[in-house]
């Protein structure tokens, strides 16, 4: 999530922190699809430590691997990378909370989540805009969220346990399984290609849209 490097540009203090966030982001998002497809235990008592295992991962990979990634980006004077990793690492801290509360049979304020989910996806369509100037990849992966927000503002107004609940349950399962792959292919591509000095996983070059200049 680097912009493209400028000549005689000064020495950044860390190595490319992308990979790190993203790779959180999917492990993170992989302990929440069996909850996204209703996959819940059979046995009630099974309950309490399947969302608390989601919910350590959430907090751990979720969270801290971001959290890291995107203060790492910051200090390389990444603002626009590190700001979506740092801020998107307090939502996986609230993912970490609704987990552990739902372990406990409690369940958070529905009206205080969709009015956040609001904010987010105002939030995440301006920053895929902002994306589409350095990557065509990262410009789509953002598209993912953008629907991944959507489908979970839409269930907000559905009645929980209702055919249409469970479709757009399904529809979030989807884009996020979705979003899980385009991360680790980021990943693989930050991470494998410079080291095999080779495009072993091939990715298009050049920005979704091309900058004005001033």
């Amino acid at each position: 999530m680097s912009a493209p490097a400028t000549p005689n540009a000064p020495a950044v203090p860390f190595g490319e922190p992308t990979p790190l966030g993203l790779l959180g982001l999917s492990i993170g998002c992989a302990a929440l699809v069996p909850i996204a497809f209703g996959w819940l235990p059979a046995d009630p008592a099974k309950l309490p430590m399947f969302f608390k295992t989601a919910a350590l991962f959430c907090l751990l990979f979720g969270a801290g691997g971001q959290f890291l990634a995107g203060l790492m980006s910051l200090a390389n004077k990444n603002t626009l990378g590190g700001t979506l990793l740092t801020t998107f690492s307090f939502n996986w801290v609230i993912n970490w909370w609704v987990l552990d509360e739902a372990s406990q049979g409690r369940a958070v304020d529905s009206s205080i989540v969709l009015s956040v989910d609001v904010a987010f996806i105002i939030i995440f369509l301006v920053l895929t805009y902002a994306f589409g100037f350095f990557s065509k990849l990262l410009f789509f992966f953002l598209v993912d969220i953008d629907l991944l927000y959507v489908l979970r503002i839409a269930r907000h107004f559905t009645t929980a346990g209702s055919d249409s609940w469970k479709l757009l349950g399904t529809g979030v399962g989807i884009t996020t399984i979705m979003l899980i792959a385009i991360a680790l292919y980021i990943s693989f591509v930050l991470l494998v290609n410079p080291a095999a000095g080779r495009a072993v996983f091939p990715v298009s070059a050049g920005p979704m849209f091309k900058a004005t200049p001033a």
